[in-house]
């Protein structure tokens, strides 16, 4: 399974079956048992398979990586074709005019339609068009024309291809939905290894409306400790004012301390440095209190969870295309394998 494949798969929230395919395929013979939830979250199990040196403790830690990107939802279907949408999960309406999209199951192409600048008055031109005034034109004329090719409560996904770019040595790569296929890549290949704990690797569902799927998948898998994989926002263009960027891309996986949803267990985070130090893997912390991951549904649950989220810095999150290192992807990939043997001696103090 590559990047390649969960990029160009389609999945925003709520809809996430066929990336969830994506993922089953590619790690139901590496796990001893798995099960698809009623949100759709796939919680897969790999079971203890070496002696650690924690008397027992912890007995389960739980990975989670998001399958869900950011998408619009069709909600009207006008007398002339064209369709009304929502949008589901944090997307600026600066990103959709013009735009490609795929509607429905059947992957139907559509252009999300605004007014050319020939007809756009100049007062009007500097100002960001309202998402509320755009809509989906799929080249149906009519209503009933519409009706045969889509229906009210389709999912639309942006249509971007995924390319790896080589210039410069940082290995990037453009594509869909790296927030948060990075993530689920990464989960995939810490199931290549064998631990002293049960593994929980958990793909969930609905993190981009609320980090519902998480909640609900921790609860049931009741881990010890919990890791959230990402891709996270990375500014590190140049600026009118010299201010450190939230990220960089190329500089390593990015260890989160504080974002709006949780407060990392210093103790992982303090783990995590000194593995990737030991380890000689580059890494940087994430530099801005925003946004929310699953780690802050995850460490609410029963009676609290030690959690913290480790991210691969992506350029242009929540927008159609993003890039990122593939370099970044292998290192966010040896510094949790590291962590994760580290976690079999116990959590340091």
């Amino acid at each position: 399974m590559s990047l390649n494949e969960l990029s160009e798969a389609r999945g925003p929230s709520g809809n996430e079956g066929a990336v969830r395919e994506v993922l089953l395929a590619a790690v139901r013979d590496r796990v001893d048992e798995h099960r698809v939830d009623a949100l759709g979250n796939l919680i897969c199990l790999r079971k203890a398979r070496r002696e650690g040196d924690a008397q027992g403790w912890p007995r389960t830690v739980m990975v989670a990586a998001h399958m869900d990107e950011i998408g619009l939802i069709v909600t009207g279907i006008n007398s002339d074709g064209t369709l009304r949408f929502g949008k589901v999960g944090g997307i600026d309406d600066r990103v959709l005019a013009a735009r490609t999209v795929l509607v429905g199951d059947d992957a139907v192409p559509g252009v999300i339609g605004t007014a050319p600048i020939h007809l756009v008055k100049p007062e009007d031109r500097g100002r960001a068009v309202d998402a509320s005034g755009l809509v989906i034109d799929i080249g149906a004329t009519s209503k009933a024309a519409a009706e045969r090719l889509v229906r009210l409560g389709d999912y639309a996904t942006f249509r971007v291809e995924y390319r790896q770019l080589d210039e410069g040595g940082l290995r990037t790569a453009k594509g869909k939905a790296f927030d948060d296929r990075a993530g689920c890549a990464v989960l995939v290949r810490l199931l290549e290894e064998d631990y002293a704990f049960d593994l929980a690797a958990v793909f969930t569902a609905q993190e981009e409306v609320g980090l519902r799927g998480a909640k609900v998948a921790a609860y049931r898998v009741q881990p010890d400790v919990a890791f959230a994989l990402e891709g996270t926002i990375c500014d590190d263009l140049p600026k009118d004012t010299d201010t450190s960027p939230v990220t960089e891309v190329g500089k390593g996986p990015a260890i989160s301390i504080m974002d709006n949803s949780v407060i990392a267990d210093g103790r992982l985070v303090r783990l995590l440095v000194r593995m990737a130090e030991e380890h000689d893997i580059p890494y940087q912390f994430k530099r801005a209190v925003a946004g929310g991951t699953d780690s802050g549904a995850i460490h609410l649950v029963r009676e609290g969870i030690p959690a913290v989220t480790v991210a691969v810095p992506t350029r242009y999150i929540h927008a159609p295309a993003g890039l990122l290192s593939l370099n970044d992807l292998d290192h966010t990939v040896r510094l949790l394998k590291a962590t994760l043997h580290a976690l079999e001696k116990g959590l340091p103090s």
